[in-house]
Order: C-alpha cells, then structure tokens, then sequence
C-alpha cells in the first residue's frame, strides 16, 4: 500500500513538505514549483491521502456544506456555485451543495446532514439580496450568508452583498457623464434592499452632477419583469417632458423600456439612452443595440465566499466570531446605448 513516504521519497521532498501540500496547508510554506512536483507524483504513483482518518486526528474534513435557497434556479447560479467551488478545489475543499427550493424542512434536514458529515463551515446562498432570518448552526461551525444579510447586524456571522448603491451610483454617472439632465429610474415596488440601495445611488449621482431629484420621473412594477415593465415605462416615456435617459433596476425593466421606445418611434441611443442592472446575458447582448448596465458580481461573491469561509475553518472555534460585512463591487459593462441626449449633441 502507497504511502506518504513513497511520495515524499520519489519527489526527493521531506514527508512533512508532502503532508503540507496533500492537505492544502503549504499556502507562504512551500514554494509553488514544489507544490506542483509533488502533486504531480502523487497523481503518478496513485497515491490518494485517507481524508477521514486525518480528519479524525485534525478534526478537519476539507469540506464546506453550501446549502442553496433557489439559488439554482437563477440564471446567475452557475456563476456563483463556480466560483466558490474554484477557490474551494484549489485550497483542496470540498462543496457539498444542497438546493432546498425555499423550503425550510429540507433546510433544516440538509443541516443535520452536513453537520453530521462534520463540514468545516457552512455558505447560505440567497436567491436574491434579502434579509434573512440566519439558520442556527453550532458555535464552531462558521456561517457565510452569500448575497443576503442578517436581519439582527449583530449576528456573528460573515455576509456577503453586491454594491448595489455604487452599482446605481456608476450607472447614472454614464448618463450624466453625457450631459443628461432629466433621468428616469424604472425600478420595482418590493421592499428589497436592492431597491432602496439602488434608488439611494440613483439619487446621489444626481445630487453629485447638482440636478434635483424629480419623483416624477421614478416609475415602479410590482415585479422586475418586462411584461410587469411595460406599464410603467409607458407611462414614464409618453409624457409631455419625457426624461432623455432611463436608468433600469434590472436588465428585464430595460427590455420593456426598449420595447416601449420602439413603439413610441424613440431611436436607442439617439432619441434615449438606457442603462439596466444585472448583466444578464441573454438580455443585455441580445437587445438591439446592445445594453449598457451593472454587472452583479456573482463569480466574484462566490470565490469571496469560499476564501472566507475557509478562512474561518481554520481559526480558533471557541474564539468568539465578530459580524462582519463584505460589500463587493458592481462594475460597468459598456456596450452601445447610452449617447449624449440630441439637443447636446446637435450642439456639438
């Protein structure tokens, strides 16, 4: 039976060198050429360490329980789950993902499961931006709440949220950048965090270019979506001082928005300039032309997620945990419909 030592004999390392890089401890310990001789030996020789016996000993077991509320049925969950589990395999942990679909029996039975496998730590992955009633875990076993937020802040536990106030800060700055004055915002009537987070950005990119906020031009739908959308844009396009630009809390409102200009004769970007929120592919490439928005930085939350969560593994357990917020950043993706408003650019 392969052992340690045979690696560590053909990879002319010390055992201990090989025990560091086959249990994803030689992070600043040993050098990466190294790490990659002896990982390429081991796959040689066949040689795969025995995980529970180790874990008996270290009371580790490398993985992680990522337990999913709808998570995996959102166009973004691909880009999420992929991140964490990125980092989580290049760090030598495992994921064990679970989908509940938002109900709280199998929540509560997928965490007895994990725990009783003796995960290191847990990642609770929202659907969306929401406050969350956290789900109660043992003091050792560190939580990560990935795109939702507690709704005691004094929880100890870690949480993870997009930027979504300087998401909507940089998506009317591009509009304003462009000399427009009269900018609508399209967004829903939920009370989410994303919602007052994005009308707030709305309103200090305004307040940064000195135009005053009109609530006039604020139009809501009871949902995100285009059909629900349609409504309000209308109403927000078909009036005697139409704004020049139209700033979307999502990608789908930005699809009515450009479906009501097309109706009402409006050239995008000449006649209106748009920008959405989210990024979502499938709208934002295939909208003719295409659409200017925020990226929601799902990959980026993931693999934060994971390096956090394997962070707080490794810690003291019994040490007392802090609450702490990890706010990421919503980038720019520019395509082609956003443009000076006309009577700017007849000026120029």
């Amino acid at each position: 039976m392969l052992t340690m030592k045979d690696v560590a004999t053909r990879a002319g390392v010390s055992t201990s060198t090989v025990s560091l890089v086959l249990s994803g401890r030689h992070k600043g310990r040993v050098r990466d050429a190294v790490v990659e001789h002896v990982r390429d030996v081991a796959d040689t020789l066949g040689y795969v360490p025995d995980l529970m016996a180790r874990g008996l000993r270290t009371r580790q077991t490398h993985t992680i329980g990522l337990i999913s509320d709808r998570v995996a049925s959102i166009p973004f969950a691909g880009q999420m789950i992929g991140g964490a589990q990125h980092v989580a395999i290049d760090e030598r942990y495992l994921i064990l993902l679970v989908d509940t679909d938002g109900d709280q029996r199998v929540v509560r039975d997928a965490l007895t499961m994990l725990l009783q496998r003796n995960v290191d730590a847990l990642i609770y992955a929202c659907e969306y931006h929401q406050v969350i009633v956290p789900p109660a875990v043992p003091d050792r076993v560190p939580l990560v709440i990935l795109d939702g937020r507690p709704e005691d802040p004094a929880s100890p536990v870690d949480w993870i949220v997009p930027d979504e106030r300087g998401g909507a800060f940089a998506a009317v700055a591009e509009l304003t950048a462009v000399d427009h004055r009269r900018i609508g915002f399209c967004t829903v009537s939920r009370d989410l965090p994303a919602r007052t987070l994005r009308l707030q950005g709305y309103q200090d990119a305004l307040e940064a270019a000195g135009i005053a906020f009109d609530p006039a031009l604020v139009v809501e739908a009871v949902e995100a979506g285009t059909v629900h959308t349609l409504g309000p844009a209308r109403a927000l396009l078909d009036r005697d001082d139409p704004p020049t630009a139209v700033f979307c809390f999502g990608d789908r409102m930005a699809n009515a928005v450009y479906h009501v200009a097309n109706e009402l004769g409006l050239a995008i970007p000449g006649d209106l300039s748009v920008v959405g929120f989210d990024n979502q592919l499938d709208i934002a490439d295939g909208l003719v032309p295409g659409l200017t928005t925020v990226q929601l930085p799902h990959r980026a939350m993931g693999e934060l997620a994971a390096k956090i969560t394997i962070q707080r593994a490794l810690e003291d357990p019994h040490a007392p945990r802090v609450p702490s917020e990890h706010i990421v950043p919503c980038p720019i993706v520019r395509r082609s419909s956003v443009a000076a408003p006309r009577t700017v650019a007849t000026m120029t």
